[in-house]
């Protein structure tokens, strides 16, 4: 095309792209397209416009694939970590395997070391057993020479025979203890030791047990039903006792017992009474170190008993709904008092009474931690609030002492699990 055509084609293409549309796009900018003579030159403008859109669009697009590739990048580092930490997870879990292999008896090392631990995994639990065991054996041994008093004051040569058969029996399991003991320190006990003697342990313990319970069932025959007392020998989880009367509706009441312990720390649930959505209706609890607590629906008043001294003591705590009243006897003597307590919320009936543990749930849920560990006689409960004098001849074994009017101490009134067992009350036969 000439030199001259072209200019003109130029000017009439600026001239149609300037008159296309009265925006102003700032600076303006002249493209030159070569055309055919007969073609449209307005058309050619529309077309050079469509080449800027595609530019744009490309540039978009590019931007699109710049931030796309940032994503992955983004995400591969994250799989990198998560990578890194399922490797930490099973590298774990092989660890956990390896030492699960050891302590069922595989033999096999912890990776890393180059002791084999076997033994004092299965020293540990044997030293604890071991400990249990002469635990029941001192009770055992104390119910013996409760027995052994009895027999003094009802002379037989039967029960005197058996009596000496039973301490031959409770002096041979001591040495096998005390043998065993000595075996575990010098470290040359194993597993299948441990067993064989823990078995041998518990069967001799076990038939001990069954004869003095029939030596104590026939003491029981000679007794009247309220001068017993319960043991409770270990702290356990299975070791308790249930009273067969519920509690009926009271807007006061008077509960009174004689306790004997020296545990430590705390002797545990002498009582609780859960009723349904309640488990702490009504609980009598030393736990840890904490003083010893009366709980009413919840609510805790302390109370200023010291009784872990391994002596008989008489306690009672007396309670109002008016004012949450309420008053605490230790030995005949009022030691506290104080109002506030559960206020105008009567106890509930159609409960459950336990001795010896404290209910999570309705009648169980016990834990051993606040299991009461001792001796308990003399459980009784009144609908009403005792005079002082009331309660200090129930603690002096008077003859005016009054039995419970709602739960009143019977043998016949109370059943035991788990071990605890009963025998001849002493505490009013040492006072009088």
């Amino acid at each position: 095309m000439p030199a001259g055509r072209a200019a003109r084609t130029c000017a009439l293409l600026a001239l149609c792209f300037l008159g296309s549309g009265a925006q102003d796009f700032g600076p303006t900018r002249f493209i030159c397209t070569s055309v055919p003579v007969d073609a449209d030159m307005c058309a050619a403008s529309v077309a050079a416009g469509g080449a800027e859109e595609l530019r744009s669009n490309v540039l978009q697009l590019r931007e699109t694939v710049l931030q796309q590739k940032e994503t992955i990048l983004s995400q591969k580092e994250t799989i990198r970590e998560l990578t890194t930490k399922l490797g930490r997870c099973e590298s774990q879990s092989t660890l956990d395997a390896s030492a699960g292999e050891a302590r069922t008896g595989g033999g096999r090392k912890q990776l890393g070391s180059g002791k084999n631990t076997m033994g004092d995994l299965s020293r540990t639990p044997a030293a604890e057993t071991l400990s249990q065991l002469g635990q029941t054996l001192q009770s055992l041994k104390t119910r013996l020479e409760n027995l052994e008093q009895y027999s003094r004051l009802n002379s037989s040569s039967q029960t005197n025979s058996l009596k000496d058969l039973l301490q031959s029996k409770i002096d041979d399991l001591e040495r096998q203890v005390l043998s065993r003991v000595n075996t575990l320190e010098e470290g040359k006990g194993g597993p299948k030791n441990d067993t064989e003697e823990r078995v041998k342990i518990e069967s001799a313990l076990t038939s001990l047990h069954q004869r003095i319970s029939e030596l104590e069932k026939g003491q029981k025959d000679n007794r009247p039903g309220d001068k017993f007392q319960l043991t409770f020998p270990l702290r356990t989880n299975y070791m308790y006792a249930k009273v067969k009367k519920s509690l009926p509706e009271m807007y006061a009441f008077t509960v009174c017992m004689w306790l004997k312990s020296s545990a430590a720390p705390g002797v545990g649930t002498p009582f609780s009474y859960a009723v349904p959505g309640q488990a702490n209706e009504l609980v009598l609890i030393e736990w840890g170190n904490n003083p010893m607590e009366i709980l009413i629906n919840d609510k805790v008043a302390k109370l200023p008993f010291v009784i872990n001294d391994g002596k008989w003591h008489h306690i009672c705590i007396t309670w109002t709904t008016r004012d949450g009243v309420w008053e605490a006897y230790q030995d005949g003597t009022q030691g506290g008092n104080g109002e506030n307590l559960a206020p105008y919320h009567p106890i509930k009936p159609q409960g459950v009474l336990v001795l010896g543990q404290e209910q999570d749930t309705l009648g169980g849920g016990f834990d051993a931690t606040q299991a009461f560990v001792g001796e308990l006689a003399h459980f009784n409960i009144w609908d009403r609030k005792l005079t002082p004098g009331e309660v200090y001849n129930l603690a002096t074994c008077s003859t005016k002492a009054l039995s419970g009017n709602v739960i009143a101490w019977a043998e016949s009134h109370i059943e035991i699990y788990g071990g605890a067992t009963k025998w001849t009350f002493e505490a009013c036969r040492q006072i009088n």
